[in-house]
């Protein structure tokens, strides 16, 4: 049986890729900062030990063996150009942090996971279009991330693929989570789906399916490939 970690299962994509993966018979441990559902490990990943206590733990819950890694957690707060530096350099170091760094340690601990196995191995990266053209003057720091998640995902691919360790990146752009929602509000609301040439934002699902494809069924020969599904509001 397939043991994967999902990080930030507790809703919007990350439940419905949880959902979806769980549909395949495979065994997943999700995970949450607090832990609040049944089965999900509680990791805070502003604190700099959370990712390899996720980790060990992971490993507990799936006797040792982790075949697939799925980075999802994410935060996305604003924080206006103006505000104090301290406010702004906080903002800056805990959206990193969240999501980058902890992806990061995650990712390498698989790495080396799947090393000392001597086997195969996935990781999935949940980015953002943002890591192509940007967000908005209040989201730098959540478009640094996002481009920085995109370049590890290369770097990954391009240096363990003959090792059979294999990674592929998925770039929603706006999705109808809480997150989204939020920032949908902030923006205008409707008029903001102009950009969008699709007319709608993506479901939750529709990213969740791409993200199991490569979790489960993506040839290696996919490995260090950007999907995007984003209704053609960035096309490369």
């Amino acid at each position: 049986m397939t043991g994967i970690l999902v990080t930030g299962s507790s809703r919007g994509i990350g439940a419905a890729i949880r959902e979806q993966l769980e549909a395949r018979c495979v065994r997943v441990v999700g995970h949450s900062t607090r832990g609040i559902e049944e089965g999900e490990i509680a990791a805070d990943f502003t604190e700099p030990s959370a990712p390899s206590t996720l980790w060990e733990e992971a490993l507990r819950q799936t006797d040792g063996a982790i075949d697939v890694l799925i980075n999802n957690a994410g935060l996305f707060d604003g924080v206006p150009l103006d505000t104090s530096d301290i406010e702004w350099l906080d903002a800056w170091e805990e959206t990193l942090r969240i999501n980058l760094t902890a992806a990061a340690q995650l990712s390498r601990f698989a790495v080396r996971h799947w090393q000392e196995r001597g086997c195969e191995g996935r990781i999935v990266h949940v980015a953002s279009r943002a890591g192509h053209r940007g967000d908005s003057p209040a989201h730098w720091h959540y478009a640094a991330a996002k481009g920085g998640m995109l370049a590890l995902h290369k770097t990954i691919a391009r240096a363990y693929a003959s090792e059979g360790i294999y990674s592929f990146a998925v770039t929603p752009g706006f999705t109808d989570t809480l997150m989204a929602g939020d920032y949908l509000e902030s923006r205008g609301g409707p008029g903001l789906l102009a950009d969008i040439p699709l007319g709608r934002v993506a479901e939750p699902e529709e990213i969740a399916s791409i993200a199991t494809w490569c979790a489960l069924e993506a040839p290696p020969s996919m490995t260090g490939a950007t999907i995007d599904a984003n209704g053609a509001s960035y096309v490369r």
